[in-house]
């Protein structure tokens, strides 16, 4: 269902996405909202298991993973519904794939093979360990990721076991720079003519996004651990209670503390030997939490967030979905948009991001109901095939 024009910077992009669950599929997501045509390749009946993913009664997950994006269905594990995908595939910007790797090399769909019918096509390859390696063979999830790439180490309470974020951070970060990778093959094809491979490694991209790890280990011997809602050595900056809640105050810049110091009417503070530097506050921070938590615990969230605006502290609120509906800053910026359904009326959703002032990225097209719920549009707009054709096609179960 298209529910606006599409006025995106990728409008004419042709994408073929075969992937399924989160990390192929968020690509082709992010990708469609800066306007790609993107064309799903989902298998018969079945689809994408996000269709069934997500909690409560309406599994609507799918909504905001499938948006932008029309659906065809076609068994790639005949030679039949193969030869079809290569078809789609002959005219087309950039394909995305999740599959374990080797599996596209067993269907035929192999860079190889699709460079020979299409050198320009970029493939964007997304799996658990890459390509290469001698992990490569094995099967990989999100999960596994975040704690090879040494996020789950270091995420939870000292004295527990490693914690979840709370979403699929390992398949998103992965998507995202897939997304990168191929929007970069893009200008390096308008130079070269040439497509190419981006190999994403769900690993690889939660190692990029964890910092100093690496290298404060390698130099000094420091193994990052497990440090509850604080970042170590960094203070004070941690939530904090109040008399009925919780907030986020960060003030470790030694500006920005002096201003909390008088904040709390403790502007002594801002010259005590114990906070008056960052490495000072960081090496008290556990009694300089307490002094803080002390101190917001005698007032409101509503009174705390009045004074961390008048003294220009960052500081905020711990949203959960009702307050983000509710805020006015997500309204005013549209953050949170309201899209039409067929079903359910209007789902409301994140908007698109980043924001373009020239060619602004946008929600217009629902996610399709059912697999393959535009075979007709696209095989008869990229192939020409007639209503005739698809019903065997359909017979067959190659579609």
């Amino acid at each position: 269902m298209i529910v606006k024009e599409n006025t995106g910077a990728l409008k004419g992009i042709k994408v073929v996405e075969l992937g399924q669950l989160i990390a192929g599929p968020f690509c082709g997501q992010l990708l469609g909202d800066m306007g790609a045509d993107v064309v799903k390749i989902e298998a018969p009946e079945v689809g994408d298991p996000m269709r069934v993913w997500g909690n409560g009664e309406k599994k609507v997950w799918w909504q905001v993973i499938g948006r932008n994006k029309r659906s065809v269905s076609i068994n790639l594990r005949v030679p039949e519904g193969q030869e079809l995908a290569r078809k789609l595939l002959a005219d087309a910007d950039i394909m995305i794939e999740n599959f374990k790797p080797g599996t596209m090399e067993k269907w035929g769909l192999d860079p190889a093979t699709l460079h020979a019918i299409n050198p320009g096509l970029i493939i964007v390859r997304v799996s658990g360990y890459g390509q290469t390696g001698p992990y490569s063979g094995r099967a990989g999830f999100g999960g596994v990721a975040e704690s090879m790439g040494g996020w789950r180490a270091i995420v939870g309470d000292p004295d527990r076991p490693p914690s979840r974020m709370g979403v699929s951070i390992g398949d998103s970060l992965t998507a995202t720079f897939a997304c990168m990778g191929a929007l970069a093959a893009l200008r390096s094809r308008e130079q070269t003519g040439k497509g190419q491979v981006i190999d994403a490694a769900l690993y690889e991209s939660v190692l990029q996004v964890m910092e100093s790890l690496v290298v404060e280990y390698d130099t000094m011997g420091i193994i990052r651990e497990r440090s509850g809602s604080v970042l170590p050595g960094i203070a004070p900056s941690n939530v904090y209670r109040t008399s009925d809640g919780e907030y986020m105050i960060g003030a470790n810049g030694d500006a920005i503390f002096a201003r909390l110091a008088e904040a709390m009417g403790q502007p002594e503070l801002a010259s005590d030997e114990r906070y008056a530097t960052h490495v000072a506050r960081g090496a008290h921070q556990t009694e300089l939490d307490d002094r803080i938590n002390e101190w917001t615990r005698t007032l409101t969230i509503d009174e705390l967030e009045a004074k961390m605006i008048e003294y220009s502290i960052p500081a905020g609120r711990i949203y959960r979905a009702p307050d983000m509906l509710a805020d006015p800053q997500f309204q005013s910026r549209e953050a949170i948009v309201s899209v039409p359904h067929p079903e359910f009326g209007e789902v409301r959703m994140q908007a698109c991001f980043p924001k373009f002032s020239e060619t602004p990225s946008s929600i217009h097209r629902t996610a399709a109901a059912f697999p393959g719920e535009n075979n007709a549009e696209v095989f008869g707009e990229r192939l020409g095939l007639g209503e005739k054709e698809l019903a065997e096609l359909a017979d067959k179960g190659i579609i």
